[in-house]
This record gives structure tokens, sequence and C-alpha cells, in this order.
């Protein structure tokens, strides 16, 4: 591989200047510049457990610490949270005791960062719950975190400049589809959808 990319990691061998910081889950089938169709260097990628963004003051740490990086440090124009299909952090989230979280308490802690999506859903049977509701809540969980990205300062700071872009997205690992939520509908759309309004509404403008 290094070979064929070469003068990329050449270009890259001084610095970073990535555009965009990309949180993501820890799932081994989750490769943000896959996703992205990206290379080295254009992400910043986080990843951890169900793409959690504790709120600020929370659980000051890697994460926290990352973010303030990205928009102070490295001046990203953009923060995306993706969350994707069957995601092993919400099933846990809906069957406790299923996934076995009484014997690994650091995970049901860092869980609790994302307990109130689960609480957006309602009343529902764990058992009952398929695909569907896994989905359902890891989009609750992307405008969660979302919302908690909102709560630290130098996001705040950045959305107030207007020099920082915030969006979440749900990612299908099955058909390889990217879906664009809506913080206020909290509904989706496909990127390719996104991208035609777009393309319609500059041609609007023409």
């Amino acid at each position: 591989m290094f070979p064929a990319k070469e003068r990329l990691f050449a270009s890259l061998a001084g610095g970073q200047s990535p555009d965009a910081l990309f949180i993501a889950c820890a799932d081994s089938r989750i490769n943000p510049n896959l996703i992205t169709q990206t290379e080295p260097g254009d992400l910043f990628i986080l990843r951890n457990i169900g793409n959690i963004v504790p709120a600020y003051g929370e659980m000051l740490g890697g994460v926290s610490s990352a973010i303030e990086y990205a928009v102070l440090g490295l001046g990203v124009s953009s923060i995306i949270v993706c969350g994707h299909s069957d995601c092993g952090a919400m099933k846990a989230l809906m069957a406790p005791e299923k996934a076995g979280l009484d014997k690994m308490p650091t995970v049901a802690s860092w869980l609790r960062n994302a307990e109130a999506a689960r609480a957006a859903l309602g009343d529902f049977s764990a058992e009952d719950a398929g695909p569907a509701t896994v989905r359902s809540l890891s989009e609750q969980n992307v405008l969660l975190q979302i919302a908690h990205l909102r709560t630290h300062p130098a996001v705040a700071a950045g959305l107030a400049r207007g020099t920082l872009f915030l969006q979440g997205w749900f990612y299908d690992i099955g058909s390889g589809e990217i879906s664009i939520l809506d913080e206020q509908t909290r509904t989706t759309v496909s990127i390719a959808d996104s991208i035609a309004n777009l393309e319609a509404t500059e041609a609007e403008k023409a």
C-alpha cells in the first residue's frame, strides 16, 4: 500500500490539516475513511463504544480533549457523529442483562451517557426489538451526542462564530448507505438525496 500512496504520506510527514472531526463507534466493521471515501489526513477520527460524547464536565478525558484539540488546535470546520446498524452498544442499552453489563461495570457506566436516547423511544420489549428498533435507538443516540457536543466550550464558540458545522449520520453496514439526520425534524434523508436536493437548490439560484 505504501508505494502507491508514497506522495500522499510524504505530504503528510510534516503535519496534518484535516477538514473534519469524525466521531464513530469502535465497532470493527466501521472504517471511517472507507465510509467517506477519504484519504489519510482528511479526517481527525475519534472512536469509542457507541460513538458517545459525554456532556462537557461529565467525563473530562480522551473524548473532550480530542474535541477541543480538533476544533482549537486543528481548526476543523465540521464535526460528524456517525452511528450504525446492528450496534452492540445500542443492543446493550436495550437489554443490559442479555449483554452482560453486570460483569462490565465500566462499559455500563459509559453507556449511561446514551441512556436519554433509550428513554426517547418510550416503552418497548427488549426481546421483541429487531433491527428497526436498534436503528431508531442508534439515530436517537446520534442526535443526543450532537446535543452533548454543543455543551463543549470550543464547539459552542465555533458554532457562535459560524466557523463550525455539526452533522449526524447513520451508516447501514449491509447496504453501505449513509443517511443524514435532521436535528429539527428528527428524520433522515439519504446522502444521495441530500446531494440531489443541494444541486437542485444551486441550480435554482443560477
